[in-house]
């Protein structure tokens, strides 16, 4: 048991673990998008749909080396009472699969190095073929002040359909105060916390990810979906038995699109509010920000007994 704690102590560093006491190793999700008005001369609403999924698995290579290993599934799906072209996808259903697989190095003071490779694989799941996947990776410095508060910075980078997309990182953990804590990997996703009890927290929640998604439907012609969203949501965090907790969240999505781009519109480079030469036409309209909820029961081990 102290061998296992001890490789999951390493991997605090990294973007799913709660606080300081537990890290997440598997996780199941259902997401709802009230409907929303499209940003366009559309008269319909989209009605938005996910299911998201994630596992990790933290393989020891010695006292102070791991190699780590999770993979994330998500669907995404729009529906509408629109009518559109023949060539342009409706109702939208889209699915990726990321792996996330590399080397977490323990250094001295408690600072750490993450080094991973992160493939992307984003399709209709139609007339699949090697331009369904993407290339990606992901490299993060941490370096711990004390045992309130860890800081790390990096980039992830992968090549979408579009182009090249670079993330700078910001990998937050900091314990605030006996009840409340920050910790996440921005801009991409993090929490702000408060413990209500051993059972209960409750806080906010942020999510932005770019993601892309080949259409193998020779109807499509090889487009593909350019998915935005940055969700903002207040959540609640409760343990049901043992290391099983069912977290409901409430909020609001900005900035939501799901446009389809054809296959040879591309982009020069991007960073995460900023793109260079971006002259896409887009075939699709935005719908608008709105409402979401979603309910996730999460598999989290404790990392001290």
């Amino acid at each position: 048991m102290k061998s296992i704690l001890s490789v999951l102590a390493i991997v605090l560093t990294l973007p799913i673990v709660i606080g300081q006491d537990r890290i997440d190793l598997f996780t199941l999700s259902g997401s709802y998008g009230f409907p929303s008005a499209y940003d366009s001369i559309y008269t319909g609403k989209g009605t938005e749909k996910g299911i998201a999924a994630s596992f990790v698995a933290p393989v020891e290579l010695s006292q102070k080396s791991i190699w780590y290993s999770g993979i994330n599934y998500f669907f995404w799906g729009v529906d509408t009472d629109e009518v559109l072209p023949e060539a342009v996808m409706n109702p939208i259903r889209v699915h990726g699969f990321v792996l996330r697989t590399g080397l977490i190095q323990q250094l001295k003071n408690g600072n750490s190095l993450q080094l991973l490779f992160a493939p992307r694989f984003m399709t209709d799941f139609v007339n699949i073929n090697s331009t369904h996947w993407q290339l990606g990776g992901i490299a993060v410095y941490d370096k711990k002040y004390n045992d309130h508060f860890k800081l790390g910075f990096g980039a992830l980078f992968n090549q979408e359909f579009f182009g090249p997309n670079l993330v700078p990182l910001v990998n937050l953990d900091w314990r605030l105060h006996e009840k409340w804590s920050v910790n996440g990997l921005f801009p991409i996703y993090g929490k702000l916390s408060y413990q209500i009890n051993k059972r209960l927290d409750i806080g906010w929640s942020h999510f932005g990810l770019v993601t892309t998604y080949r259409l193998g439907d020779p109807a499509y012609r090889g487009d593909y979906i350019d998915r935005r969203s940055i969700d903002e949501t207040l959540y609640a965090r409760y343990q049901l038995f043992g290391d099983f907790f069912l977290e409901g969240r409430f909020g609001y999505s900005f900035g939501r699109s799901y446009h389809q781009y054809e296959a040879d519109q591309k982009v020069d480079f991007t960073l995460p509010l900023i793109s260079i030469g971006d002259n896409r036409q887009a075939k699709t309209a935005s719908i608008q920000s709105g409402i979401i909820a979603s309910l996730r029961i999460v598999y989290s081990i404790a990392l001290t007994k």
